[in-house]
């Protein structure tokens, strides 16, 4: 058996999970996630514990388990507290702003880089350097985080790009001179 997948999941008071067939719904003060689960998979909840547990134990079946445990985890975290990343810019003139539902970059090219933000995911753009994301899908939040890093991932060199909070790059030194 999968260690992970016979972990509990607690439920927190505000939210509240349903199992109709294979399709599991969370709803919570955020928002509401929904994930399809495999057959071989089976929930229960006792009291305020979700419990998933798994009839046929294969090794990619216990692989499932475990997957779809913390999937289930990660949605009622999601809709109870949101998951939250922090990108910072850092480069010369490197800059965002929000207009609309448009996230606008200035990235050293020789135009603005435009992303058009998804319905589920805030953006705050703080000292116009810093971009707040905050989500109740992990998964969402990490695809559209990881778009905009795409456009200036960090380089060692310099040490400029599009970094995570608290990412630390490992500078290389240059070329160096003739001797």
């Amino acid at each position: 058996m999968s260690r992970i997948g016979k972990l509990p999941i607690k439920i927190p008071a505000n939210v509240e999970v349903s199992c109709t067939g294979p399709i599991v719904i969370v709803k919570g003060q955020f928002g509401t996630l929904e994930n399809k689960i495999p057959e071989v998979l089976e929930l229960h909840k006792e009291n305020d514990v979700l419990i998933v547990n798994l009839n046929n134990t294969t090794r990619t079946n216990r692989a499932l388990h475990g997957l779809h445990r913390t999937l289930i985890n990660n949605m009622i975290i999601g809709v109870s507290e949101q998951f939250k990343l922090t990108l910072k810019l850092q480069g010369v003139g490197y800059r965002a702003n929000i207009q609309a539902n448009e996230i606008i970059l200035s990235l050293g090219f020789s135009h603005p880089v435009i992303m058009t933000i998804p319905e589920q995911i805030e953006v705050e753009v703080l000292q116009n350097t810093t971009i707040n994301l905050k989500a109740c899908d992990k998964a969402s939040l990490g695809l559209f985080a990881a778009k905009i890093r795409s456009w200036r991932p960090p380089e060692p060199y310099k040490g400029k790009g599009i970094l995570y909070d608290g990412e630390i790059i490992n500078r290389k030194a240059g070329k160096s001179g003739k001797k």
